[in-house]
């Protein structure tokens, strides 16, 4: 009789759980903001505005929290990002507008808190001001968006803006992408991710339809017909396989998957392991291990094939892991899952070595067993090309192609965000949308004066 792994739900109160998926990183307080606003320097061609990928003028809006005008500084945000308000919350602002503070070269060597600032103003924004942008005239020019994640979402904020008509469609139910699905709990608490898609869909002339997949109940080719412009922000949904013996067991599962059940349900109904295993060295593995601490798991593991400096998470993500009680080990490649009496009892893993040229030999004499009962895989995400097979629209090294406006090489269809070659970054994401989006009024704002 095959032994039953212990994964099961509820393993916390409903207090402790409230408590442990609660606001990880708590607002500034209005003092704290304008204490901090006050230490910036305001600089001229501030290298922060150049670390952001949507070229936030971050001096301007931090000199309006100073100057107590959180209109203002909303809107400069909001300009640029209309996803500030997530993005203030998820994205690594440590590896990019604090990393270029000019206060880490002082002797204190502590950056501005930009992120928490600019939370601080889009947050007011959303709770006191309402939508800071009108809608031009309607065009009667119709858009249609596949991807209702940052991209997409950004993508149909400015067309509407400019008052074009656009159709946003997504696999899911609900709008919202990474920020919905993919991203922890505690980054995006209080169902923020769909207020902020309220906000952004309070502009007029977007229509959402949620459970419409490309290549299932969805055609490019209709759309063509009925629309004057597509764009694609359809992301990464395939996810890699480790290619291990018993990879397809019970209890093994990838991390993405376990993140999106999180996210979806009430967290006493997610089952979790006693001990966790988590294989990957990216956002996505830090994400799932700290959650799977929280909903109650006793030890988890996560396991990275390179050392520290080779990591996707940030410093900051790896501290955070560490803060919660996950232990992280380097230099370990999974060899295979082990088996105890039919069922999962852990993993098998090889030792490493680094070598001078970069590469990692791992020797086969030289391995360790890691017990668990759940396996999360977070070794990468892929993009799926099946849905436009068949179209002409060129894919290279698994990414579609696009040109410096986001056309793809089949007219009149544009794309952005992870499923294009970039940065894989929500607010880069945002940064696709919004200059695809300009891309294609100036090609409708064309055609127009031309007819």
């Amino acid at each position: 009789m095959a032994r039953t792994l212990d994964i099961v739900s509820a393993r916390l109160s409903d207090v402790e759980l409230a408590l442990n998926f609660s606001d990880a990183h708590p607002p500034l307080t209005v003092e704290q903001a304008r204490v901090e606003a006050d230490r910036c320097f305001f600089c001229y061609d501030a290298p922060c505005i150049e670390a952001c990928p949507t070229g936030i003028d971050i001096p301007k809006f931090i000199k309006a929290i100073a100057t107590r005008n959180l209109k203002g500084s909303a809107k400069t945000i909001l300009e640029s990002n209309i996803l500030g308000g997530s993005c203030a919350r998820v994205c690594p602002t440590e590896i990019l507008c604090e990393q270029k503070c000019v206060h880490n070269t002082r002797e204190e060597g502590q950056p501005i808190r930009i992120g928490a600032l600019q939370r601080h103003a889009t947050d007011w924004q959303m709770e006191h001001g309402g939508q800071p942008f009108t809608r031009a005239p309607a065009t009667g020019r119709r858009i249609a968006i596949i991807g209702a994640g940052p991209a997409g979402l950004a993508c149909a904020h400015r067309l509407a803006m400019h008052g074009h008509n656009v159709l946003l469609l997504d696999a899911h139910s609900q709008p919202g992408g990474l920020n919905e699905y993919g991203v922890a709990a505690y980054k995006l608490a209080d169902d923020f991710a769909q207020r902020e898609i309220d906000f952004l869909l309070a502009i007029g002339g977007i229509t959402f339809e949620g459970n419409r997949k490309l290549g299932e109940n969805l055609s490019l080719n209709d759309l063509r017909r009925d629309y004057d412009a597509i764009f694609l922000g359809i992301g990464l949904s395939g996810v890699r396989a480790m290619g291990i013996e018993g990879e397809e067991l019970e209890g093994v599962q990838d991390a993405v998957a376990f993140i999106e059940t999180l996210r979806s349900q009430e967290k006493k109904c997610v089952p979790v392991g006693r001990r966790v295993v988590v294989i990957g060295g990216g956002n996505t593995a830090v994400d799932a291990a700290v959650q799977a601490r929280r909903l109650g798991a006793d030890e988890v593991t996560l396991v990275y094939r390179r050392g520290h400096e080779q990591m996707s998470a940030t410093p900051v993500e790896r501290e955070w892991a560490q803060t919660n009680g996950v232990t992280i080990r380097f230099w370990s490649s999974p060899v295979r899952m082990v088996l105890e009496d039919g069922a999962l009892s852990g993993v098998e893993f090889s030792h490493g070595t680094a070598t001078t040229n970069g590469r990692v030999i791992y020797d086969p004499a030289d391995t360790f067993i890691v017990h668990a009962d759940m396996v999360l895989k977070a070794v990468g995400q892929t993009f799926i090309p099946d849905p436009i097979s068949g179209e002409s629209i060129l894919v290279e090294n698994g990414r579609i192609v696009v040109d410096d406006i986001y056309r793809t090489t089949m007219e009149g269809i544009y794309a952005g965000g992870d499923c294009t070659v970039g940065e894989d970054l929500t607010v880069a994401a945002v940064r696709d949308g919004r200059n695809a989006a300009e891309a294609i009024h100036k090609a409708l704002s064309i055609s127009s004066v031309q007819a």
